[in-house]
């Protein structure tokens, strides 16, 4: 056995990035990503769908990611990205299956994210940045830095990319070599998941063409025709809120995608899946009576696939789908007639990312009991193993025990699940309570990094599903709604006094720990109560006021959940009755504030204000900076700065609890 130091792990983790069924059913394609040398290297896999050995078709200094395979089965598009070239972009590269060279397709100045076949092989659409800069002033293009950048609108930035100079558009481009990619949309509007028509005339596709995306958005989705110079984009599906992730069934007679039917909805209206008759029916909902979201929810950083959980056509007449429930995250079956089925034992510990289709041949991305996310078929009630690479790794290293839990809460049972030394068996340990992100985030059975972690140093970790979390009906949902700071942190409570009792958790040797909201809500629970002898809060919400403008979402975000908002004297009062500053002076315990600097989602500047606050009243915190990383730097950040912040932690809370 190795020992599970954040160094080794890190650096043994191999993660399927995205995978992709070919159209026979046959075979599996997908990227596996490594750390070599200090960096991501991904490459491309194939193995068959009935198992055997796999191969490995893609190799070198590269990023090599979403693979597709071609609709004959003979070539494998994908995105390669050169490593060690920090001005590097993606472009589209083809491959042949059987043997050969890759060879390059596409040279976009501004690269390419993500490909997909025409169904008659001839060409491949691309979604890949187009048009000039939005706000830049002057010439940029020497070197030096603009004369200004000229602001009309607030969706100028994301955490991805920090200021959103180009939109991301749709392309065309004949399959063979020296054909010149045509843009088919234009606009300022991002295009997203699209999908091409069974008929190979027209492409559907998710965008929010709203006056600013960043005030009131609004997905919807349109199509594209591509036989016209001037391709005109044509509405297709439309609800009160979003519509997005659409997919046409084999016939090419309906169209399946995911939304809610709510204006502006609020984190408690699950996102559901719609079907619509083709060329002009009414969109109609197929899951409302299952009261649980449609999509991946339970979080696992050790499940890394980046497909979109997305409706896949098992046949004409059933729809596989991702379904968030109780923790978990299961695949399920729908009819057009709306009859909803389980297509595992609901209850087992799967936590489901990605689902795909082909002849009648069902593969899902996921992470069970605790392990890490590979590529499994789903096969009369249960999960067949395909890829085995991004769980195997683990087998060097010592396995968490996954207990589920039901602990003793203020508003009813607080589901749970809690990561433990192996052979920990009743004993008291020293516990960290961590708390999820969202707060419509939610724990599931997969595995994590900081549990691994952890409880290689002999610590328990406490992963409860406190109220506001999803897969647990909208009322456990809607019990959070603007009440932050109040029945979460009942319940966070409730949750580790439960197992205190239980004689789990030393009640001297405590910690809190949490990320996003869960950062928020760490940093609130120390501004509440000292029972806690050390705490780690990692990019959260210290101020609410100032969070409302300075994350790039904040305005509608804040709107949904009803926290309210700056215009007003009440609206002021709501956002600082949520904000751990107004608690700060009252905070005894030694805090480390883990921040990504162009974390755009909860800025630096908002958790600054806290850090200074401590630092005036003479308390014991630092502030860890991280250059150049967004707000998921703890699953895909440069890898020596993920091992410098799990090794942070752990000293952290090593200091204060091991005493």
């Amino acid at each position: 056995m190795t020992e599970a130091t954040p160094r080794a792990l890190v650096r043994a983790q191999i993660a399927v990035e995205s995978f992709c069924v070919a159209p026979d059913g046959a075979s599996v394609v997908y990227a596996l990503r490594r750390v070599r040398r200090d960096a991501y290297e991904s490459h491309v896999w194939w193995r068959a769908y009935r198992g055997g050995r796999a191969r490995q078709l893609t190799r070198g200094r590269v990023r090599d990611t979403s693979p597709v395979v071609s609709p004959d089965g003979s070539r494998v598009a994908f995105v390669r990205t050169s490593i060690g070239d920090p001005n590097a972009v993606g472009q589209a590269w083809i491959l042949p299956v059987d043997g050969g060279e890759a060879w390059q397709l596409t040279t976009l100045e501004h690269g390419v994210s993500s490909v997909l076949w025409s169904r008659d092989g001839r060409s491949l659409a691309l979604v890949a940045q187009g048009g000039d800069h939005r706000f830049v002033v002057g010439d940029h293009r020497k070197g030096r830095a603009p004369v200004a950048r000229r602001l009309t609108r607030l969706d100028f930035r994301d955490d991805d990319s920090g200021h959103v100079v180009r939109r991301v558009h749709l392309w065309l481009v004949a399959a063979r070599e020296g054909a010149r990619p045509r843009q088919l949309t234009s606009g300022d509007f991002d295009v997203l998941h699209p999908a091409w028509a069974p008929d190979g005339r027209r492409i559907a596709f998710s965008a929010d063409r709203g006056p600013d995306t960043t005030i009131s958005p609004r997905l919807q989705i349109w199509s594209v025709g591509i036989g016209s110079k001037r391709p005109r984009i044509r509405e297709l599906a439309s609800l009160a809120g979003d519509a997005d992730r659409p997919a046409f069934s084999p016939d090419g007679r309906q169209l399946a995608f995911i939304g809610t039917d709510v204006d502006d909805p609020p984190d408690k209206v699950p996102p559901g899946l719609w079907v619509m008759d083709l060329p002009a029916g009414r969109p109609r909902p197929l899951t409302m009576a299952l009261d649980r979201p449609i999509g991946e929810w339970a979080w696992c950083d050790l499940l890394m696939t980046d497909e979109t959980p997305g409706p896949a056509w098992i046949d004409d007449a059933t729809i596989g789908v991702i379904v968030g429930d109780r923790g978990r995250d299961i695949p399920y079956r729908v009819t057009l007639d709306g009859d909803a089925e389980a297509l595992i034992d609901a209850t087992q510990r799967v936590a489901a990312s990605g689902i795909q289709a082909a002849d009648g041949r069902i593969v899902i991305a996921a992470a069970i009991d605790g392990g890490a996310g590979d590529l499994y078929a789903v096969e009369r009630g249960r999960l067949r193993p395909i890829s085995r690479e991004g769980s195997s790794w683990m087998r060097r290293f010592p396995s968490v025990e996954l207990s589920e839990l039901e602990l003793a809460g203020p508003a009813g049972p607080i589901h749970a699940w809690m990561a433990s030394p192996p052979g920990a068996g009743r004993r008291r340990l020293p516990t960290v309570l961590h708390l999820h992100g969202g707060p419509t985030g939610a724990w599931g059975p997969g595995g994590t990094m900081d549990a691994l972690t952890l409880c290689a140093a002999g610590y328990r970790v406490l992963m409860p599903n406190i109220r506001g979390s999803a897969t647990f009906g909208a009322a456990w949902v809607n019990a959070l709604s603007s009440k932050w700071g109040e029945v979460d942190a009942e319940d966070a409570l409730a949750a580790i006094s439960a197992a205190v009792e239980r004689g789990l958790a030393d009640p001297e040797r405590l910690a809190v720990m949490g990320l996003s909201y869960g950062g928020f809500l760490s940093q609130w629970l120390v501004g509440v109560t000292d029972r806690f002898a050390a705490a780690s809060a990692e990019n959260g919400v210290a101020n609410q006021i100032s969070t409302w403008a300075n994350s790039f979402f904040g305005v509608y975000y804040n709107r949904r959940a009803g926290l309210g908002d700056p215009l007003s004297d009440r609206g002021m009062r709501a956002l600082w009755k949520s904000s751990p500053m107004r608690n700060v002076a009252r905070v005894t315990t030694p805090l480390l504030m883990l921040q990504s600097e162009e974390d755009r989602i909860c800025p630096a500047s908002d958790n600054e204000q806290f850090f200074t606050a401590l630092k005036v009243l003479g308390r014991e915190v630092e502030m860890i900076l991280y250059p150049e990383e967004h707000h998921s730097m703890k699953s895909s950040g440069r890898p020596d700065r993920r091992i410098d912040r799990m090794e942070r932690i752990l000293a952290w809370f090593d200091r204060h609890l091991k005493h």
